[in-house]
């Protein structure tokens, strides 16, 4: 399997404290629906695929064409989707303007009978180099992976609303090779730039619709970040459906310095954060969870947050997908999960590191960051609409 270079959702991102980004108007060109990759959701699934080949290779950019995964913001239709430490000063230049539809990987404006909005933030596609710490917007080959990498999960949410995903300047792999302290400055290119995203979004498009926040790995850290600075007002936090911030930590400490933040306590309470991270029984140290810190988190099948187990016979199915969204492989009751008490990790016990090895060497055998979605793909897709209902039987 092609893992040498870069897994798309193997990255990690750390917290930063930016003002709100500033607002801008709405293009004239705007379109109505994206019109792009397939949604997972309706295609078949192929039981005889390898699941554990299909998501390391899909996952891994440099082994990966997009030739399966149409850029619905270069499609001509109603649809615009849309180290060595060093200084910022040599990041790449020119934040992305996002009235420009070429900014937005996925940009729907026609709401289909959904009643509700997914702001979708990416993970990590950028390995970085020497002299390059952000992913430029100019690099069409990364823009690509980019889009695929959003296309491996837009089926878990975009039948529960429409799908905004920009394009931003993430770090690259290479910005985790640096001090936590010395990623900052990188950091904050790739927040401003998610910022900036999601109050063009929101100044132009919510129009008082309720949203969920969601991402990945670097994306899921950055959705938190957006929480902490740019939902501390009323009227946002109350359009709030939920924030899927998958394959990241949230402690103790984030909650107290930021008290509007709220973790799930069940399956359908609105305005709160879903995380987890799974990982095999005997894994004491991550770098999503280093040893010696306790992270939130809830069970994504029986939706608990003790250590209640859920048994595999809950899991509705474990998917894998590829760039164009297309589900390869399909397997119900892969696995069950609980959540381990000291860690707040989400222990996976019926899957093994040789079936589904963690395919970058920054995570260790039993390390199932990689599959964070995959295996949980099913329950996590009723769930968001579970949601999406909830909140609107609330009004």
């Amino acid at each position: 399997m092609k893992l040498n270079r870069i897994l798309t959702a193997a990255a990690l991102s750390l917290t930063l404290a930016l003002a709100p980004a500033c607002s801008r108007q709405a293009p004239e060109t705007a379109g109505s629906t994206a019109a792009g990759a397939e949604n997972p959701a309706e295609n078949g699934a192929n039981d005889t695929a390898d699941p554990a080949a299909n998501a390391a290779d899909a996952e891994n950019p440099a082994g990966n064409s997009s030739d399966g995964a149409e850029n619905p913001a270069g499609n001509a239709s109603t649809d615009i989707p849309a180290a060595e430490n060093t200084s910022p000063s040599s990041s790449p230049a020119g934040a992305p303007d996002y009235s420009q539809p070429s900014s937005w990987a996925w940009m729907e404006t026609e709401a289909g009978g959904r009643e509700a909005d997914i702001f979708f933030v990416c993970p990590t596609v950028y390995s970085g180099s020497q002299d390059s710490f952000n992913m430029s917007l100019s690099d069409e080959d990364t823009k690509a992976d980019f889009l695929g990498a959003v296309n491996m999960e837009k089926g878990i949410y975009d039948g529960s609303g429409r799908f905004f995903a920009p394009y931003y300047r993430q770090i690259g792999l290479n910005v985790y090779e640096m001090p936590e302290t010395d990623r900052e400055p990188w950091l904050e290119i790739a927040l401003a730039d998610v910022e900036d995203a999601f109050e063009y979004y929101w100044d132009n498009y919510n129009d008082g619709r309720p949203v969920v926040l969601a991402g990945f790995s670097q994306g899921a850290d950055l959705c938190v970040r957006l929480l902490e600075n740019c939902f501390d007002e009323e009227d946002r936090m109350d359009r709030l459906v939920a924030c899927y911030a998958i394959g990241w930590r949230v402690t103790d400490e984030d909650l107290s310095a930021f008290p509007h933040l709220k973790m799930a306590e069940g399956e359908n309470d609105t305005g709160v954060i879903i995380s987890f991270n799974s990982e095999a029984e005997n894994v004491t140290d991550s770098l999503m969870i280093p040893a010696g810190t306790k992270t939130h988190a809830i069970n994504p099948l029986n939706w608990k947050t003790d250590g209640t187990p859920a048994d595999k016979s809950m899991n509705p199915g474990a998917c894998f997908t590829d760039y164009s969204g297309q589900i390869l492989s399909e397997i119900p009751e892969l696995t069950g999960a609980y959540i381990d008490g000291e860690r707040g990790a989400l222990k996976v016990p019926d899957v093994s590191p040789e079936d589904y090895p963690p395919g970058l060497d920054i995570f260790t055998d039993g390390v199932y960051h990689l599959y964070d979605y995959q295996f949980f793909y099913r329950s996590l897709q009723k769930n968001v609409q579970t949601r999406v209902d909830a909140w609107l039987s609330a009004r």
